[in-house]
């Protein structure tokens, strides 16, 4: 319970901040866009959600560039998914953490011929063309998160700024 109510706790601080920097100081007032980055920056905390994308052998896959190697193999709502999860982690990297994102580029791995914010917009806008039954983010939010990355990654860094100022936190909150 006790691990609930702090999962709780984290959820309605990251909404207020989200809402508070992307609505109040940037003037974007979407909502579901809004909403979905707070749902994001909740769901990253932990490294087993940044990281969930695995190959067919059960590796971890780190690089966005192994991510899309691994999405040509998938179909259907899979493939929306793993499209999705590449917006997010390129999101998250650029917006919350962009030292981290130049660092992982530069450490000469595949990504490094990668541009995370073009990789960004386009897996988002290739998930919000695929059509699924059921969505978790509906394709509309995904077609907005593509033509809107960059006032979100600028809105992330900004919330990650104020949750620093309240809580002194100066380093990743990345949970195992």
């Amino acid at each position: 319970m006790h691990e609930h109510r702090r999962g709780e706790q984290v959820r309605r601080f990251f909404a207020g901040v989200t809402e508070y920097v992307f609505q109040t100081r940037l003037g974007v007032a979407d909502p579901p866009l809004v909403d979905y980055i707070s749902e994001l920056l909740a769901r990253f905390l932990r490294s087993e959600d940044v990281y969930a994308v695995r190959s067919p052998r059960g590796q971890r896959l780190t690089q966005v560039a192994d991510m899309l190697e691994e999405a040509m193999h998938r179909q259907g709502p899979a493939k929306r998914q793993l499209h999705r999860h590449i917006g997010d982690f390129t999101l998250f990297w650029t917006g919350v953490y962009p030292e981290v994102a130049d660092r992982m580029q530069r450490t000469g791995g595949k990504d490094m011929l990668l541009d995370y914010r073009d990789q960004g917009k386009r897996n988002y806008l290739i998930a919000s063309s695929i059509p699924v039954e059921r969505e978790q983010a509906p394709s509309e939010v995904l077609q907005r998160l593509s033509d809107c990355f960059d006032i979100c990654t600028y809105g992330l860094q900004e919330v990650r700024k104020a949750w620093e100022e309240e809580d002194g936190i100066a380093g990743p909150i990345l949970l195992d």
